[in-house]
């Protein structure tokens, strides 16, 4: 790659990982081993390991906008630091980093974010317009897929949950903490998956659709999309929809081999609360 970004005057350094990435990849890998051994408060490491992993997957899906835009000719998204998976060199951080946290932690739901600016002067096909919005959301599929291979294989199957003699909510089965939050993070990149392709305008869906509508629908997405994550995330609140929503991705999970003690890792993880 290196001539690559020589001919177009691109430091090597633009695709460095940045140290922030580096901290989120450690905290990642010293919370895994924790909630493996069951070291500590297990809840605790469980929490730990699900809300970093979650945020290593927003990195990467942000990511993958950024580096199709790169590649499509948006060259300003290494300017701008898109490309070292840095999340503090989001346009809109709280969007893309605190609410999905929020969203995560009280709710269970991987929320998706606004983040990448791309400039879309640079970019001159329509269907590169929509292989960039595409990449984010296609990132939380593969994520997904790869974090249930292991479950295809046998693991935590014996997993299960058990009061102790302190009458404590405990887990059962061989690193049994470790696989609730396995499945946890990849129910959670389920989720993503299925916010990012709804065709709702601001949102990722929205976004792949958008360059193929005529000049009018156009300017009426515009009008919309500004708001389309917030509609979002308070149609997500209300009781009869989030019920439908949460039996979809259930469904869609059955299909990926997404086991079903990923939503139990979910509320396991709330340390804070009794089970």
């Amino acid at each position: 790659m290196s001539s690559f970004q020589l001919s177009r005057g691109t430091p090597r350094s633009a695709f460095l990982p940045s140290p922030v990435f580096v901290g989120i990849l450690a905290l990642v890998a010293v919370s895994g081993w924790m909630t493996w051994t069951g070291y500590g408060n297990v809840r605790v490491d469980v929490f730990l390991l699900v809300i970093s992993g979650w945020v290593l997957s927003l990195c990467l899906h942000e990511y993958a906008h950024a580096l199709v835009a790169y590649f499509s000719g948006d060259r300003g998204v290494a300017d701008r630091g898109y490309l070292r998976l840095n999340p503090l060199k989001y346009t809109h951080p709280v969007l893309s980093i605190v609410l999905p946290l929020v969203a995560v932690v009280l709710g269970g739901i991987g929320l998706p974010g606004g983040a990448v600016w791309v400039d879309h002067a640079h970019v001159r096909s329509k269907l590169k317009e929509s292989l960039i919005s595409a990449a984010g959301p296609a990132t939380n599929v593969l994520f997904a897929v790869l974090l249930a291979v292991p479950f295809a294989f046998g693991a935590g199957d014996d997993v299960g949950f058990y009061r102790d003699d302190s009458g404590q909510i405990s887990v059962a089965g061989a690193h049994g903490a470790f696989w609730l939050a396995l499945g946890a993070l990849a129910f959670l990149q389920v989720t993503a998956s299925v916010l990012n392709l709804l065709p709702v305008p601001g949102l990722d869906g929205g976004n792949i659709v958008q360059p193929w509508l005529s000049p009018p629908y156009q300017r009426a997405y515009n009008l919309f999309a500004p708001y389309g994550f917030i509609l979002l995330f308070v149609l997500l609140w209300q009781s009869k929809i989030n019920v439908l929503f949460f039996d979809l991705v259930g469904w869609i999970a059955g299909i990926l081999g997404v086991p079903d003690i990923g939503q139990g890792g979910l509320f396991y993880m709330r340390f804070w609360s009794d089970l």
